[in-house]
This record gives C-alpha cells, structure tokens and sequence, in this order.
C-alpha cells in the first residue's frame, strides 16, 4: 500500500510559451519622398503609400515585415482646424480605455524644427498601443497609430513592443517638415 502511493507523481500542465524574438540591428535611414515630411525610419522597416480606398494624399502605411506591425500615418492640411484634429486623435487614443490597463500621454516639442505633439501610450490587450500626432500647429498634422497585425496578447507582444517602440521614438525626434523654416 505504502509503495503504491509513494510512486505516485503529480503531473502539473506545462505553462503556455513563447517564441524567442531575436531582433534586427538597428541601422537608421533616412525617408524622403515626395511627401511633406521626413523621417529616420530603420533598415529593416519601410513607407510606403497607403493604398486603401479612403486613402488621401500623402497617407503612408509604415511596415516592419519581420514584426507584422505597421504605423498607419495619415496627413492633414491646417485650415482652422488644429483643434478638431487634436481632439479626434485624442478619442481615438482613448476609445482604447475599454481594454486598456492604462493610457499615458508623452507631450513632445522641438521649437528648432517647429514640431509639436503627443504620444499615447497604451497598455494592455489593445488594438493600437500607440499613437500619436504631430504638428507645426500652422499648416500641417499628421496621426500615427502603431498595430501589430495579430490578435492583442500584452505578454507575448512586449519585448516587439519594447522594441519597435524605440523606432517611434526615433522616428518622433527625426522629423521635419519640408516647407517650415
């Protein structure tokens, strides 16, 4: 009797993992086009026109192939309306509070290249865990919004997350707009 409880193991399920990511080295570039803007983007990313069918002029689509991530970016002119712009990006960083753990907005300013915004970064399993705009407040906005093409997992997407969130960051502090002395 003792034998056979003694021999007996206790089977326990093997928890859930994840694939190890091994990242690119980053090399930056610079993109410029015929768009109104520029920016370093890394040797392993791309812009490239968006061409969905609600498309406007100098809309772009940011791809990192490796990660299945994009940076949707969409280009506004100024006409009176910077605040309604501000207000929508905002609504639209925050339409994410549902599932969010929590939002949290990074004002950025460069008075040098006249470019002003905000960064939202949003925590949890979200949709978009950024997204930001950005301004010379006179004559030109432009909207990010960062998505992972797969379905939202904070824990298995974080150290992508991490580490593409350092090419926004890069991206943010790089660009210029063409016509704004």
């Amino acid at each position: 009797m003792i034998f056979l409880f003694s021999c007996k193991e206790n089977y326990y399920p093997k928890p859930h993992g994840y694939l190890r990511a091994d990242f690119p080295k980053k090399e930056y570039r610079l993109f410029d086009s015929d768009y109104p803007y520029t920016f370093e983007i890394p040797s392993y990313s791309e812009v490239v026109k968006d061409s969905s069918k609600d498309a406007q002029k100098y809309w772009a689509d940011w791809i990192f192939p490796k990660f299945n991530a994009t940076v949707f970016l969409s280009y506004k002119s100024i006409r009176n309306n910077l605040d309604s712009y501000e207000e929508d990006t905002r609504e639209l960083a925050y339409k994410h509070s549902i599932k969010a753990d929590a939002i949290e907005s990074k004002i950025w300013e460069n008075k040098k290249t006249k470019v002003y915004g905000i960064l939202y970064d949003i925590k949890g399993d979200v949709a978009s865990q950024i997204q930001f705009y950005l301004t010379d407040s006179t004559q030109h906005f432009i909207r990010g919004a960062f998505y992972f093409n797969n379905v939202p997992n904070k824990d298995s997407l974080a150290p992508a997350l991490k580490f593409l969130r350092k090419d926004i960051d890069r991206m943010i502090q790089t660009f210029k707009w063409k016509d704004v002395q």
